[in-house]
């Protein structure tokens, strides 16, 4: 991936973020931290959990931070490639599931007499 592609995320852009939308911000910064929480899931967890839904998002700040994250709070390299071929699957099984309406629309579903 080229670094010009995504512009890096600086405190600059945090910031100003923050100053164009402070409510909002607060509010997602303080949901977040809710979420991340130990909870019924420990926080390695949620932080694979992250790490795959940032992969199937395809969000390359998301990625960035939360494989950071996953490996401090714990998580091998082996857990981390082993979420994110679980999302790399459900996104494989999405499309492949889908496929009923494609085979619907066209006339290709048997349908029950």
């Amino acid at each position: 991936m080229s670094e010009d592609l995504y512009p890096k995320a600086t405190p600059e852009v945090a910031r100003r973020r923050k100053e164009l939308t402070p409510s909002a911000t607060e509010a997602f910064e303080a949901f977040s931290k809710a979420v991340f929480a130990e909870g019924a899931l420990d926080e390695k967890t949620k932080q694979l959990i992250a790490v795959a839904v940032a992969h199937v998002t395809q969000c390359p700040y998301c990625i960035n931070g939360h494989s950071k994250l996953a490996k401090r709070k714990g998580a091998s390299a082996e857990e981390i490639m082993e979420a994110i071929w679980v999302a790399a699957e459900m996104r494989a099984g999405g499309a492949y599931a889908h496929s009923t309406l494609a085979l619907n629309a066209i006339g290709e579903v048997p349908h029950d007499h």
